[in-house]
């Protein structure tokens, strides 16, 4: 066991937002247990090694976010690993495009039960193991979260479904001291969103960044520090909110 000040569970912690929190929670001093899931493109090693290069202390571990108990594995292992958890951040999460008149229930449960169910199980199991007076986040989308997208029903209702499980959950564990928020990030540069296939790719975000009042898309580091504020000390009055981080896309005069 590696006794640390704080710990945080993050879920989709081998690539994207979930990465660049581990990184910028290393650089805070606050040791990651980073969830991945198996088979999946990306090398849950390229985070450690980044955290590590950070200075800091990460345990990778595969989860499958549907799965309970991988999820409540990943939990007790923070606290056996670490000697606590602080912190819990849901940002596993699937994308895959699918046109209504086309969808299988199949395809609709899938998208669920990752992307609002994920979030639950995540929730759950960091409640029976967290500290009072922690914090979690979880990761919505501008999709769902705010506009609708079209051939993505079923994200955009998974995304949506999020701020309001955060308010939820803000409320029953405020009696522990324990926060809880929602992000919903506009449009971020990650792999997920470079996928031309299921969501806009290169040049779709490139085309989109015109519409954006900073003029460009964001970092998945700078939702990462979103993420760090929101679980940190510096936000112990903030809980139950939704924080739109989307370079002012959601509030720009139409025309």
């Amino acid at each position: 066991m590696h006794a640390c000040d704080k710990v945080a569970l993050v879920t989709g912690a081998a690539s994207g937002i979930g990465q660049a929190l581990a990184v910028a929670y290393a650089q805070a001093g606050v040791a990651v247990v980073g969830g991945y899931l198996p088979g999946a493109p990306h090398d849950p090693a390229a985070t450690s090694a980044k955290v590590e290069a950070a200075g800091g202390q990460c345990l990778m571990l595969p989860v499958d976010v549907t799965r309970a108990e991988q999820v409540e594995e990943c939990a007790s292992r923070a606290v056996a690993h670490f000697g606590r958890l602080d912190y819990a951040v849901a940002n596993a999460g699937l994308l895959r495009q699918a046109a209504l008149a086309e969808m299988s229930d199949a395809q609709w449960t899938e998208m669920i039960d990752v992307d609002l169910g994920g979030v639950m199980r995540v929730f759950r199991a960091a409640a029976r193991h967290m500290a009072d007076g922690g914090a979690m986040v979880a990761v919505s989308s501008i999709a769902g979260g705010v506009y609708g997208w079209e051939q993505h029903v079923h994200y955009s209702a998974a995304k949506a479904g999020v701020p309001g499980l955060c308010r939820a959950v803000a409320m029953e564990l405020a009696p522990r001291g324990i926060r809880c928020n929602a992000v919903i990030p506009g449009l971020i540069e990650t792999p997920q969103s470079l996928d031309p296939v299921n969501s806009l790719g290169p040049e779709g975000l490139s085309r989109a960044a015109a519409g954006i009042p900073l003029g460009r898309v964001g970092s998945a580091r700078e939702i990462a520090l979103l993420i760090r504020f929101l679980t940190s000390d510096d936000a112990s009055y903030v809980t139950g909110q939704a924080v739109v981080a989307d370079g002012g896309l959601t509030v720009r005069w139409p025309g």
